[in-house]
């Protein structure tokens, strides 16, 4: 088997109802456009979502799926789903269905386009569609970080994000770093691309986030990832050869 061009890494906590609507998504976005694989992160479901995965692998070639054996949280499925992958470059969508992957094709037209420096491709949900808690405290987040970060991002949280393999594995992981991409992307010195995305009402299933978790246990996120900016250097390197 040839190795994909692109892996679509999909983290899910108990979403057994939007498994299969999605991957047939994924797949009618993608299939006949570029040879990919999709990664399922199960991050330890109790309901039926190992069972629909299963049987999506049934019917779905590109398919994978890996399972954690204790809950460990969406930025640890989203690595390891990143680490399995085979592709050089990786796109990642909720498994919540609210991000449409209709756009992965739009992000992959962006870095076509973009300057060899871009390395993240992030998806902007420039019409939310969640509710008013949801909204409030997203708006609140950002608008945190981006005072303390700086890092030129309008929508840190959107969960569908475009970035180069190699260059995610070298950022310093720790949980919610997933919240954080574009910050530790301009930390190691490469540049971030903001994209207008689709987003969608959830259908199905509970989300996982609310008011508190969203906001106040970012803060001490924030205040860890602000460190990590100010410690960072840069600089260019020439190798010397003899004559």
């Amino acid at each position: 088997m040839s190795e994909p061009s692109l892996s679509v890494v999909v983290p899910v906590h108990n979403e057994q109802d939007n498994i299969a609507p999605l991957i047939g998504e994924i797949v009618a976005a993608l299939r006949g456009r570029i040879s990919f694989e999709i990664i399922h992160v199960d991050d330890a479901s109790t309901d039926a979502t190992a069972a629909a995965l299963r049987a999506a692998m049934r019917v779905t070639p590109e398919l994978r799926v890996i399972r954690h054996q204790q809950q460990a949280g969406q930025s640890t499925a989203v690595r390891n789903g990143v680490k399995a992958a085979r592709a050089p470059w990786i796109a990642t969508l909720d498994g919540d269905g609210q991000n449409d992957p209709a756009d992965i094709p739009k992000l992959l037209a962006a870095r076509d386009k973009a300057a060899s420096q871009v390395k993240l491709f992030a998806g902007w949900r420039v019409n939310r569609r969640d509710s008013f808690n949801k909204r409030i405290s997203s708006t609140i987040a950002n608008a945190v970080r981006s005072r303390l970060l700086r890092d030129a991002t309008p929508d840190t949280g959107c969960g569908i994000k475009l970035f180069e393999r190699t260059i995610f594995l070298e950022l310093p992981y720790f949980d919610h770093m997933h919240r954080f991409l574009p910050a530790l992307i301009h930390r190691a010195g490469w540049q971030t691309v903001s994209v207008p995305v689709n987003h969608r009402p959830r259908t199905t299933g509970i989300s996982k986030y609310g008011m508190w978790n969203r906001l106040w246990v970012g803060i001490a996120d924030l205040r860890g990832v602000a460190w990590l900016a100010r410690r960072s250097r840069h600089t260019q390197t020439t190798e010397i050869t003899l004559p």
